[in-house]
């Protein structure tokens, strides 16, 4: 009983705040309160949707317009984000010719999370602000994950040849050390991870030899390419070999490699910088409001939220009803579009979908003025693995909040349009 007067509560207090959302310019309300912010964080409850895809995409451009924004950071690998990154702020090594081009360095599964329509829209756009402003003005689009052991090692030797850097040995040596797991990060995990045979060392000394010279303090694109390449091999390197042990390191390594990278790029760009992050709500929402807190994990937005202070970050996270999302039944099978299910009773998509009466809505949080809202709810989260016949598992206890300064809520939504990539087939 207590518990269904605590739902009741807050729907009543949702009834009175929530924004209506039936066109993009009603965006302008989440818009207009991350105003002071120099990070703004935009979430996704799958990477799989479309709406939410545009929706950001949306309230983007809007921040574009009135903010100094100087980039937007995904949840995507440095080296394919930086080849959109060429292509939006058509730099002079840029080979693309179109954002569908671009997005193609995205050729790992799972490909179609940033080579969709969707993106490619945003993608064409970017480039056509950009190239009505100055060269040293324009807006970039950067990769913040660390998956990408072996490309940016790749990305690293290319650099040092080119450049006739005194460091090419160094690299050539430390990768070395990598030549017997060919390009297979698991199998290397579990030498690195469970046997003791890794590269750790090397990798951390050529991070360390890398920032000791002037990439330490990158001056140009390219070097800032090589410099976030560096981070990332040697980051991936730590992540691989703690993956395979189970439990949150991997987690926290991951989350943490985000925000160095983050604030690499923040330093690159000014003080007066700032950018737009794009990724799943698990990350941009505050872990302390949920139950990772419990079993030691944090994630970008606690972290940002602890280093910029609140008053520097907005968060907003995005939820559905129902409706479809593209998902592949196991990591690295076939993507397929996939039904998601009417949200379970109780949960917070449910509460939503039953105050609203099917529309859409946005919800500006304040968690001193709205102690209705700082009940748990189960916040659901689809990844790129999914299974709908086990909804129960996709929901996170969340204190809303706590979690996000926003919420988007859209009451049925699409699965992604991915691009035609051979993969996909």
């Amino acid at each position: 009983m207590e518990q269904l007067l605590q739902s009741e509560s807050s729907a009543r207090r949702i009834r009175r705040e929530a924004i209506p959302y039936h066109s993009p310019e009603d965006l302008n309300r989440v818009v207009e309160a991350a105003k002071d912010a120099r990070l703004v964080l935009l979430g996704e409850a799958s990477h799989g949707t479309s709406e939410f895809y545009t929706t950001r995409a949306e309230i983007t451009k809007r921040l574009i317009a009135s903010k100094a924004i100087r980039f937007i950071a995904v949840e995507g690998d440095w080296p394919s984000c930086y080849e959109v990154n060429k292509y939006v702020k058509d730099l002079e090594d840029n080979e693309a010719k179109s954002a569908a081009e671009a997005l193609r360095a995205f050729h790992r599964w799972p490909s179609w999370m940033w080579a969709n329509r969707e993106m490619e829209a945003f993608i064409e756009w970017l480039r056509s602000y950009n190239l009505g402003r100055p060269a040293g003005e324009r807006i970039g689009f950067y990769g913040l994950d660390v998956y990408s052991l072996w490309e940016s090692m790749q990305h690293i030797v290319d650099y040092l040849k080119q450049t006739e850097s005194p460091l090419l040995d160094t690299a050539l040596q430390a990768f070395g050390c990598f030549e017997p797991y060919g390009d297979d990060s698991q199998s290397y995990g579990i030498s690195a991870g469970l046997i003791g045979e890794g590269c750790e060392e090397e990798s951390v000394a050529l991070l360390h030899e890398m920032q000791r010279t002037r990439l330490g303090h990158p001056q140009s694109e390219a070097e800032l390419n090589a410099m976030m390449n560096t981070m990332a091999a040697a980051d991936a390197e730590h992540y691989y070999r703690t993956m395979v042990r189970g439990g949150p390191d991997s987690w926290n390594v991951r989350d943490r490699h985000m925000v160095r990278v983050l604030r690499q790029l923040l330093d690159y760009h000014g003080p007066d910088a700032q950018a737009v992050l794009w990724e799943h709500n698990t990350h941009i929402g505050d872990a302390r409001a949920t139950d990772m807190a419990a079993d030691g994990m944090v994630n970008v937005g606690q972290l940002v939220r602890e280093y910029y202070r609140p008053a520097q970050t907005f968060s907003v996270g995005f939820g559905t009803h129902h409706g479809h999302v593209l998902a592949g039944s196991a990591w690295g099978a076939p993507v397929e579009v996939m039904e998601v299910p009417a949200a379970i009773r109780g949960s917070w998509e449910d509460l939503l979908g039953r105050v609203g009466g099917g529309e859409n809505m946005l919800l500006l949080f304040d968690a001193d003025a709205q102690p209705e809202l700082r009940e748990v709810f189960g916040h659901r989260a689809i990844g790129v693995v999914y299974d709908p016949g086990y909804e129960l598992g996709n929901y996170v206890p969340s204190r809303m909040p706590m979690r996000y300064d926003a919420f988007v809520f859209i009451h049925e939504t699409h699965a992604l349009e991915p691009l035609a990539l051979p993969q996909m087939v």
